[in-house]
């Protein structure tokens, strides 16, 4: 790997940190309101960050997912609940153009709709019996076939960014499929009938994201909405989950630098009355900002490693082990950082409308955004000692 950034890719790093830096001065007020960032979503269209990494066979930038990767990195340290949220569209997007599943037509049909249309595409697979502990998940909102499309009914949950959204890709069973893994993508605009949210996301972190339930009451779709359906939709996810959840590690990354970063300004800022020094100088708090320095520089390298391996080897075991890898170490170097900037910063830093409180608490998400700390060390832990995972599923007894 050659750890030196390409010009384009130092070029668009930079394009993002100015971005992140108009979009922290509005994240409190998000986070405080728990309001859609709609004003940075907009910017990022404008950007042309919704076809940032769609292949350029099919008029997007090309940008390939190390790319992406140092680019929501920068996004992160801003506003992170508007770079999680955003990262929604390329996560659902993106498997289905890199498929081998997916027809050309509905390729083609999918990137008209972000490319020449400009829609901003979420997505929502969990549900309320899911837990992400456990990598098998059945799928009890149903899709029930009618003529010239499909009736869905059921409830979905973490719907990010569900009203701001133009579309919706919703993972759903069709009803008329033979086995347990069957599963089908349908699209669902905002005005579709027997379609409505309900605004749960009262949450500790990550607030502006606004990932509400999704309840879906006979609501139709019609056939040409269907993206994606197979009777095992188990490979589909497994190729696609670089997108679908690795490429949320950035943000958190991102994150983590942002609270680093705020920690050293307070620490050199803060002079206690009747010191000549600032709170750098003592021997404690240095120390610290020296351990977090290797956390973060460690958390970085493996991260950006994980994505330039899959964009050499695409998604195979190997790339995918070290996407694990990178979830895990982001995930615990995340919390530990802000969990330590907090202390550092002191009671001061407690108060709501603190950059540290604020930052502690999307932080402390991080090891539960999926994939969960514990389930990454489990698929880890198979791929190592080279052990079938279909083997050790269920970890728990089914009904």
């Amino acid at each position: 790997m050659d750890f030196e950034l390409t010009a384009e890719q130092k070029r668009l790093r930079d394009r993002c940190l100015e971005l992140a830096a108009d979009f922290a001065t509005r994240s409190a007020a998000h986070d405080r309101d728990a309001s859609h960032p709609i004003e940075n979503y907009d910017r990022l269209r404008k950007e042309g960050f919704l076809h940032l990494t769609i292949p350029r066979q099919w008029g997007g930038s090309g940008f390939n997912f190390l790319s992406h990767t140092i680019a929501y990195e920068a996004l992160g340290r801003g506003c992170p609940s508007t770079a999680l949220a955003f990262n929604m569209h390329a996560s659902v997007v993106m498997p289905i153009l890199e498929s081998d599943e997916v027809t050309i037509e509905a390729k083609r049909r999918i990137a008209d709709l972000v490319v020449r249309q400009g829609k901003m595409i979420g997505g929502n697979f969990s549900e309320t019996g899911h837990t992400s502990l456990i990598g098998e998940r059945p799928l009890s909102v149903r899709a029930r076939p009618v003529t010239g499309g499909y009736r869905i009914t059921g409830r979905k949950m973490f719907a990010s960014m569900i009203q701001a959204a133009d579309y919706v890709l919703v993972l759903v069973y069709p009803e008329s499929a033979t086995t347990q893994t069957a599963g089908m993508l349908a699209m669902i605009p905002p005005d579709a009938e027997g379609r409505r949210v309900i605004a749960n996301w009262d949450t500790l972190g990550m607030r502006a994201t606004r990932s509400d339930s999704l309840i879906l009451e006979d609501c139709f779709v019609p056939d040409e909405s269907v993206f994606y359906r197979s009777d095992d939709i188990r490979p589909f996810r497994n190729t696609g989950a670089s997108w679908f959840w690795g490429s949320y590690t950035a943000v958190y990354l991102g994150l983590a630098g942002a609270a680093y970063d705020e920690l050293r300004k307070v620490v050199t800022e803060r002079r206690p009355e009747g010191y000549a020094q600032p709170l750098a100088w003592h021997p404690d708090v240095r120390r610290h900002i020296a351990e977090l320095s290797v956390d973060l520089d460690a958390a970085r390298l493996i991260t950006y490693r994980s994505a330039w391996l899959r964009d050499q080897q695409g998604p195979t075991p190997e790339a995918t082990a070290a996407m694990f890898r990178a979830k895990y170490v982001v995930g615990v170097a995340t919390s530990r950082i802000t969990r330590v900037a907090l202390t550092l910063g002191g009671a001061h830093g407690i108060f709501k409308g603190s950059r540290l409180e604020q930052l502690f608490r999307d932080g402390a998400l991080a090891e539960i955004q999926p994939p969960p700390a514990d389930f990454c060390l489990w698929n880890l832990g198979l791929h190592e000692l080279g052990l079938d995972a279909v083997d050790a599923l269920p970890p728990m007894r089914p009904l």
